[in-house]
């Protein structure tokens, strides 16, 4: 089957329906896939909040700036943070029409959290389940409007270029072009055809790729994987950020989020003897960045050979804490764990991609025609590290640039109607599952043994070789398999943890997110607000 469309919308969080909203909007017709419902994405899961200067009282634009700078370890690209930071009021907006409701305080202004790394109290936010609240304000739109199509149980398995008409596509072919993409429809097992005069990548994360992460299990960098095999430039993988605080209870994946907010409300770290401990590592405490509490967590357990920590909140204010943060409370209790009585236990889990594809100032990729925005995109605002809360804020900042230049661009690109049907002739179903759900357990082991908060080249080598003998047996299955959700996952995983991999041994020096052994960062190095 062949589908036309203006614009492919390939994910469905926040960037990928805020894209679709703003083109379809201007009559544009748009195909919105997604692999599985429109409700499981990364931004559902979201607890903290959007960043944005707001309260001008008291915040202002070069604030924020020099704390994403900060927090980015100063890799972060300064056009990008401009950008972002300017642009976040009007999206803001945009958002609170589209009936997203943010908490405000008596006297209607917003109440506004604060969260490590940022100077100023200014986290819009929905409870402390501000991710599903524009999840579902951006679901009822998306649903109502005309234009729209979805397409969920749909799998992305190829972005379709030149490549596909025959041509040899190097990373030096200066004109590589996407005309959409083939798709799996995961209830027919057909791949079908979707071609489109513009399409977007917003395909999330990578956190599925270790063991432990607190993304949903679709977070498997589909997207990031794609425009890879494509030949299009994929930068910065290397910084992974671990959030330090996900609850640890074994054997629960996707691990449930204790947000970053709760440190901001008061909320100290302790080792398993109740003994406090970020006063040995940072003068911020509890409200350093990620990165800096990920390690000193990380280190506290292997120093005492612990498997967590703790987060305590029980001095704070019993039905406040409540309050803020019911989705929590109402957790940890189902666990036996009354947060206003008993320290919470926590780990840090993979969470956060900063890298990806790497794209413009309008978010458009070095395949032309093709924009990534959101996490899976490399816009050069995190640089090392992402500032807690930018990332929601940098999904409707750029979706809203992406939108801007595709429908200036996009009526004078041509549907190509010379694309082939995707040819799986001679291909069978994989006699056993097992080889691939074993190989994914494998992947998860390396990455989280080898390439987590702390490497080194000794581990990154021994990742090398692992993944290297999982890549050929992997591509030998997918070449003679039909196409299926497990195999193309599979595959994904793979180039992702390779990339992650790779990029990290490129980097010779520990900055950001990016710690290793053999480079350790030179007191000099330690920057604070």
């Amino acid at each position: 089957m062949t589908c036309e469309f203006d614009y492919l919308v390939i994910g469905s969080g926040i960037a990928g329906m805020s894209f679709a909203l703003k083109v379809a909007a201007k009559g544009g017709k748009v195909a919105l896939v997604c692999k599985t419902s429109l409700d499981e994405a990364n931004t559902a899961l979201a607890q903290g909040g959007v960043a944005s200067v707001t309260n001008l009282e008291v915040d202002d634009f070069e604030k924020h700036i020099h704390d994403t700078m900060v927090a980015g370890d100063w890799l972060s690209d300064p056009k990008a943070v401009e950008k972002v930071v300017t642009n976040a009021p009007e999206q803001i907006r945009q958002l609170l029409q589209w009936g997203v409701d943010f908490d405000k305080k008596e006297d209607g202004t917003f109440d506004l959290h604060r969260e490590g790394g940022h100077s100023e109290f200014r986290i819009l936010h929905h409870a402390d389940n501000t991710g599903y609240e524009i999840q579902q304000s951006l679901i009822r739109a998306v649903r109502s409007n005309p234009n729209i199509t979805v397409f969920e149980h749909h799998f992305a398995v190829e972005i379709i270029t030149q490549h596909h008409l025959g041509k040899i596509v190097t990373r030096r072919t200066p004109d590589i072009t996407c005309y959409g993409a083939y798709v799996l429809n995961l209830e027919t097992g057909s791949v079908d055809k979707f071609l489109a005069r513009v399409t977007l990548m917003a395909t999330g994360g990578v956190g599925a790729v270790y063991t432990t992460t607190t993304n949903p299990l679709v977070a498997t960098g589909d997207g990031i994987a794609m425009v890879y095999r494509a030949k299009g430039t994929v930068s910065d993988m290397e910084f992974i950020q671990f959030h330090p605080t996900a609850l640890y209870h074994p054997g629960d994946r996707p691990s449930f989020l204790i947000t970053e907010a709760m440190r901001g409300y008061g909320a100290v770290l302790r080792n398993l003897k109740g003994e406090e401990f970020m006063q040995n590592y940072d003068p911020r405490l509890s409200l350093a960045p990620r990165d800096i509490v990920a390690r000193a967590i990380d280190s506290e357990m292997k120093m005492h050979g612990d498997d967590h920590v703790y987060l305590d909140v029980t001095h704070k204010d019993p039905e406040e804490t409540k309050k803020h943060f019911p989705n929590i409370y109402a957790k940890c209790l189902s666990l036996g764990i009354d947060i206003t009585k008993d320290y919470i236990p926590v780990a840090p889990a993979a969470h956060y991609l900063c890298g990806g594809i790497k794209v413009d100032t309008n978010g458009e990729s070095s395949i032309h025609r093709l924009y990534a925005v959101g996490e899976c995109s490399c816009t050069g605002l995190h640089g090392g590290n992402r500032l807690a809360s930018n990332s929601l804020i940098e999904a409707v900042v750029y979706a809203d640039a992406a939108a801007k230049h595709a429908l200036t661009h996009a009526h004078s690109y041509e549907l190509r109607h010379d694309v082939p049907d995707w040819n799986d002739e001679g291909t069978r179903h994989p006699e056993e599952m097992v080889l691939i759900t074993q190989s994914i357990k494998e992947v998860g082991q390396i990455m989280s043994a080898y390439v987590g908060i702390v490497r080194s080249n000794l581990r990154l080598d021994r990742a090398w070789n692992r993944l290297d003998i999982l890549y050929e047996e992997t591509e030998r299955l997918f070449k003679c398999s039909k196409a299926s959700r497990e195999i193309c996952e599979l595959r994904n995983i793979i180039n992702v943890g390779y990339l992650i991999m790779r990029q990290a041994k490129e980097r010779h020096e520990s900055r950001g997110l990016h710690y290793t052994l053999d480079y350790p960062p030179a007191p000099s190095q330690h920057r604070t607000i």
